[in-house]
């Protein structure tokens, strides 16, 4: 019988799920996933997360305990850095041993990825996760091979402008043809932040569609290549340490400069240090170009008919912008 493999379905889940689910597949494991974020995850997480961190790791912390009697290992590894001389959120990097102090669940995998000072320790680090499910060097590189490859091709399907789900779903075979695209009159926003604040449709009350909803089209920092975003980036001073932030803050720069984007709106979560200096960033430099911008904090407290009300005040601004510009 295969061992199952917990996955949370939180923080790093939409960039790195595909790669994660091959090549534990590829390895004979079997990948379960923790439910969609919902009420009773975050209320749950809420519960047993300690108080100081943001709320993304709160939500982390009930899907971890969604796992809970469902897998035989959890998920977890230690996310130091991914990319040469950049770091992610210490958070990330203090998750493992926060989770720890629960009784009551599986084993962890809790493998460091520090790719700090070089990137070649991707591979020392998928192969100590390996020997868990395979003595065989040669199966785990090659499981390790597939993944890489499963994983460029999911970039690529968001370069093309689908949404994780979508991207997924099509890696998957659960779905045949790409979707619909936008209507030619609507409004290009972009949407601007975390990918565990943008796409987690609960947590952010499913702000994509009802943007949509109000006549606007989507744009996100993972439609564009890495090129884009860190030639964008170097109109700062010097390059941020934070991975995440410094694309979020290539993306932003590079959807100023574009005609066809009518506004940007900023998504933080409430305590975060990081989204507080990039976010500033953004909205200065927003502000010289003349782009409408909206920022929006997200916490446990946030109301959905307050988020309503701005997005709609945001959209009707776009409008009369528009309406503007073709009277003049």
């Amino acid at each position: 019988m295969p061992l199952k493999v917990g996955i949370p379905r939180a923080l790093l889940y939409y960039y790195y799920y595909p790669m994660w689910r091959v090549f534990f597949q590829e390895l004979g494991a079997e990948v379960v996933l923790s439910q969609p974020s919902n009420k009773g995850l975050l209320a749950n997480g809420l519960k047993n997360a300690v108080d100081e961190v943001c709320l993304p790791v709160k939500l982390a912390y009930g899907h971890v305990l969604d796992l809970a009697g469902k897998s035989d290992l959890l998920f977890l590894p230690r996310m130091v850095s991914i990319g040469r001389r950049e770091y992610i959120c210490p958070k990330f990097l203090g998750f493992p041993d926060m989770i720890r102090r629960i009784k009551g669940l599986p084993k962890l995998i809790d493998t460091n990825i520090n790719l700090y000072k070089s990137s070649m320790e991707i591979y020392r680090a998928a192969h100590e996760v390996g020997k868990l499910f395979s003595g065989s060097s040669y199966k785990i590189w090659m499981a390790f091979l597939r993944s890489v490859k499963v994983h460029n091709q999911y970039f690529k399907l968001l370069q093309m402008g689908l949404m994780p789900t979508e991207a997924m779903a099509i890696l998957e075979d659960r779905v045949e043809n790409l979707p619909l695209p936008e209507p030619e009159d609507s409004f290009k926003v972009a949407l601007i932040g975390h990918p565990y604040n943008i796409y987690d449709t609960y947590i952010n009350m499913n702000i994509i569609k009802r943007l949509k909803e109000m006549g606007a089209s989507i744009v996100t920092a993972e439609f564009l290549p890495d090129h884009a975003v860190n030639c964008a980036s170097r109109c700062l001073p010097k390059k941020l340490f934070w991975t995440l932030g410094q694309r979020m803050a290539g993306a932003a720069f590079n959807y100023m400069k574009r005609p066809d984007v009518a506004g940007l709106v900023h998504i933080a979560a409430f305590g975060c240090g990081p989204d507080s200096m990039t976010g500033e960033l953004i909205e200065r430099s927003a502000r010289s170009n003349g782009v409408p911008f909206l920022n929006i904090t997200l916490d446990e407290h946030t109301g959905e008919a307050g988020l309503l009300t701005r997005l709609e005040a945001f959209m009707d601004m776009l409008r009369w912008r528009k309406a503007g510009a073709i009277s003049m």
